[in-house]
C-alpha cells in the first residue's frame, strides 16, 4: 500500500477527535476532512459544516472530492444506511450495513442471534406491553436489567434493585421515555461479575482482536449515580489477561463474524463486545458497532502500529494480510470532564480556558463537546472534554491526567476522581 488517501471523518465527539488524532499521524494519509468535528479536531484537519447523519450530504461530497476511505464514528449514520449507500457508490467505508448493525440497534435481535449462535449471554425476556415485561419480572430474581431495545445514547439501561424499581423502568420505557427506541423491551437476568470493553476490527470473514479497556459508567465516585455515557477508562485492564482476551475471541467475537456472514449480513467495521467477566469466564452484556466512547481514547494512545492500513482492510476485505497490531507497554488514562448537570440538562455555555497549561506535561485532551464562540472555547454537550495521559503505569498516567484536569480553567465542569480504582485498590481494598 503505497498511495496516500483523502480520508473523511464523520462526527464531531471525543472519539472521533482521537480516531482523526491518530489517522492525521498516517504517512498513508493525504488529506483529513472531518463532518461534522468540533474545535479540537479543527486543529488537526479540515472540518465541514455537515452532518454526520446526512446520507445524501456526505455521499455527494465523497464523490465530489474523491474521497478514498470514509470512517464512521458513531453509531446513528450507521443504523440509517450510511455504509450501505457507500459502498453502491464504489466508496471504502469503515463501518458495518444497516442490516449489521442491529447488533447494535436492536437488542432483541442480537439476544436471539447470541441465542443462534450459542453466544453465552444472560437469559431474558422481549416485551412490548408491560403486563407481560412484569409477568416475567417475577419469575426473577433482584437485581433486574432492563433495557431499550433500540439506541438511547447510552442510557436506556436500568438496574433496578426491587421489584417495584423494576416495574417503574419498564413502564418509563413503554411510555415513550427513549421515544421508538423503547417501544419494546428487554429483561435480562442480572450478571455478576467486573465489565470490560473489548474490541475486534472485522472484514466480514476474518476477526483482528483491537484492543481491550475498562469504562466506567456510573455519573458518581465508588461507581453510583446514574449510568452515563461513560466518565473515563483506562487501557490495559488486568481482568483482560491474554487468556480472557483468546476466550472473548473465540466464544464470541469468531461466532458473531461467522453467524453474520452465514445470515446474509457480513459484517465490516469495528465491533465492541461488552463482557461480564465471573469466575473466569466471560458472557456477553452487549454489543456496540463503533468504537467505545471514551474507549477509544485510551485504545489510540496506546495504539503502536500505524491505523489507516487496518481500517482500510476492514473496510476493502483484506484483513487476514495484516499483521497483529502492535502496543505500547505503557497504560492510559481518559478522564471525561463533564458539564454541571450531566447526565439529566447540562450547562452549556460556560467559558473554558487554560487548555495550554493542561497539556503541558504531554497530556492530551480530546473534545466532546465544545464550540467557539466570539473566539472563546465554550461546553456545548454533556461530556465535554476528555482528558487523557499515558504513564509506565497505571498510576502514573492517572498522575498526570489529574494533574492536566486541575489547571483547567471551567467552574460549570466536574469529573469523577477515582477513575482506574479497580485496577488501583489497594490490597485491603480488594
Amino acid at each position: 500500500m503505497t498511495t496516500a488517501l483523502n480520508i473523511l471523518m464523520l462526527g464531531g465527539g471525543g472519539r472521533e477527535h482521537a480516531l482523526a488524532w491518530k489517522i492525521a499521524q498516517s504517512p498513508l494519509t493525504k488529506r483529513l476532512v472531518c463532518a461534522p468535528g468540533n474545535p479540537g479536531m479543527a486543529e488537526i484537519a479540515e472540518c465541514l459544516d455537515l452532518k454526520a447523519n446526512d446520507l445524501n450530504g456526505v455521499l455527494a461530497y465523497a464523490q465530489k472530492h474523491n474521497i478514498d476511505l470514509v470512517v464512521v464514528g458513531p453509531e446513528a449514520p450507521l443504523a440509517d444506511g450510511m455504509a450501505d449507500a457507500l459502498m453502491r457508490a464504489g466508496i471504502a467505508c469503515f463501518g458495518p450495513s444497516q442490516a449489521a448493525a442491529q447488533l447494535e440497534t436492536s437488542k432483541a435481535f442480537t439476544k436471539a442471534f447470541c441465542q443462534r449462535h450459542d453466544i453465552p449471554t444472560a437469559a431474558y425476556g422481549v416485551f412490548e406491553t408491560a403486563l407481560e415485561a412484569e409477568t416475567f419480572l417475577t419469575t426473577l430474581q433482584a437485581p433486574y436489567v432492563i433495557k431499550a431495545d433500540g439506541l438511547a445514547a447510552g442510557k436506556g439501561v436500568v438496574i433496578a434493585e426491587n421489584l417495584d424499581e423494576a416495574k417503574a423502568a419498564v413502564n418509563d420505557m413503554l411510555g415513550g421515555r427513549f421515544g421508538q427506541a423503547g417501544h419494546r423491551v428487554v429483561i435480562e437476568e442480572f450478571m455478576p461479575g467486573e465489565e470490560a470493553s473489548v474490541f475486534a476490527l472485522l472484514d466480514g470473514e476474518t476477526a483482528v482482536l483491537f484492543g481491550g479497556a475498562q469504562d466506567h459508567k456510573r455519573v458518581g465516585e465508588g461507581d453510583t449515580g446514574p449510568n452515563t455515557g461513560g466518565m473515563g477508562t483506562y487501557s490495559p485492564a488486568p481482568i483482560l489477561t491474554p487468556q480472557m482476551m483468546q476466550q472473548v475471541q473465540e466464544t464470541i467475537i469468531t461466532p458473531t463474524v461467522r453467524g453474520m456472514a452465514a445470515e446474509g449480513h457480513p459484517y465490516r467495521g469495528v465491533l465492541y463486545a461488552g463482557v461480564m467477566i465471573h469466575e473466569g469466564q466471560a458472557k456477553l452484556v452487549e454489543f456496540n458497532v463503533r468504537f467505545g466512547d471514551p474507549e477509544a481514547q485510551v485504545l489510540m494512545l496506546r495504539l503502536a502500529s500505524d491505523i489507516v492500513p487496518y481500517l482500510l482492510a476492514s473496510a476493502t476485505g483484506t484483513l487476514g494480510d495484516m499483521p497483529a497490531p502492535s502496543w505500547h507497554d505503557q497504560a492510559a488514562i481518559c478522564v471525561v470532564y463533564a458539564a454541571e448537570g450531566y447526565p439529566g440538562t447540562p450547562k452549556k455555555g460556560g467559558v473554558i480556558s487554560n487548555l495550554e497549561a493542561a497539556t503541558r506535561d504531554g497530556t492530551i485532551v480530546f473534545h466532546a463537546g465544545t464550540k467557539v464562540v466570539d473566539g472563546q472555547l465554550q461546553a456545548n454537550g454533556g461530556r465535554v472534554l476528555n482528558v487523557c495521559a499515558l504513564g509506565d503505569d497505571l498510576q502514573g498516567a492517572a498522575d498526570r491526567a489529574y494533574g492536566a484536569c486541575a489547571a483547567i480553567d471551567w467552574p460549570d465542569g466536574f469529573y469523577r476522581k477515582d477513575i482506574g480504582w479497580r485496577a488501583l485498590k489497594t490490597p485491603e481494598q480488594a
